[in-house]
């Protein structure tokens, strides 16, 4: 019999809860074929209709997807997959939490460059600093943003922790990037931006972890209080 309406988020929301259990305590592996909408919902003793709407919310998260012609499987579950959400929540956000986002990336985004100065290898620097000369020969805002994000993807790769690197992702996309960086240049911070990236690029030839940490927590930081000041205005 099919839940009432009131119900229904309820036992949606267990099912999506024992779904990721069974997955958690390897009942159900990453890649492997979930069981017929009708044999998953029997087993769980819900209706098919809030099977579905599990499938559909967990298909969002990325924990499952859909292979047409073949069914429903568990996916990697890797942490780029996972978190592939963020980025959405960091475009959409205004205000106040947007301050809070560029507070999290900070603090992430400065222990990722301390990593990555310690581990970067000679053709991934080679890589960072293509992107900062490509930064430094055009005024155009949308190359100077691609070859931006490309510099920081380099350096949270180099650190060598997929799931910082997948947050910074999020934290990072291009969307998220442009609404601030539009208003921060706006305000004359083009040439300073340039410097902040260079001080990363020289750290990290140094193979200086702390001035590495500094320069980018400083490079972030700068736009953090900009944008702080503007809403307090």
């Amino acid at each position: 019999m099919e839940e009432t309406a009131p119900q229904k988020g309820t036992v949606t929301q267990r099912a999506i809860e024992r779904i990721t259990a069974m997955i958690r305590e390897g009942e159900l592996e990453p890649g492997e074929r979930l069981p017929t909408e009708r044999e998953f919902a029997a087993r769980l003793g819900i209706s098919r209709s809030s099977m579905r709407e599990a499938i559909r919310a967990l298909t969002v998260l990325g924990v499952v997807e859909a292979r047409h012609g073949s069914g429903i499987y568990v996916t990697r579950l890797e942490a780029g997959d996972l978190l592939e959400t963020f980025g959405v929540v960091a475009d959409l956000s205004r205000g106040r939490q947007l301050v809070e986002l560029l507070e999290v990336r900070r603090v992430l985004e400065s222990n990722a460059t301390a990593l990555a100065a310690a581990r970067i290898t000679p053709d991934r620097l080679a890589e960072v600093e293509k992107h900062l000369a490509a930064m430094n020969a055009t005024d155009d805002p949308e190359e100077i943003l691609a070859h931006d994000l490309a510099f920081h993807r380099e350096i949270a790769a180099a650190a060598g922790n997929g799931t910082t690197a997948a947050i910074l992702e999020g934290l990072s996309s291009r969307t998220f990037r442009a609404r601030v960086r539009r208003g921060y240049q706006e305000e004359g911070a083009f040439a300073r931006t340039r410097r902040e990236h260079a001080a990363i690029h020289r750290a990290l030839a140094a193979r200086d972890p702390e001035a590495a940490r500094a320069a980018a927590a400083a490079h972030v930081g700068a736009v953090e209080e900009w944008l702080r000041a503007r809403l307090e205005d």
